[in-house]
């Protein structure tokens, strides 16, 4: 991967993907291998958080 400074993120104040630090990093997700990935930050945040979300029901399910 490339240095972090050199990386693509997700910046959530401008809705885009950007390469290296233009933003504050508070609004920025990343760093990603590649623009097409940053791209879709939003979208693999959501993913995770369903994947998570349901393996925590099922967790929470095993102790009824």
């Amino acid at each position: 991967m490339a240095a972090p400074e050199s990386g693509w993120y997700y910046c959530l104040k401008h809705n885009r993907a950007e390469q290296g630090f233009e933003c504050r990093a508070q609004d920025r997700m990343g760093p990603y291998p590649d623009e097409a990935t940053a791209k879709r930050a939003l979208e693999i945040a959501r993913e995770r958080t369903e994947r998570e979300d349901a393996r925590d029901r099922a967790w929470r399910d095993e102790d009824d």
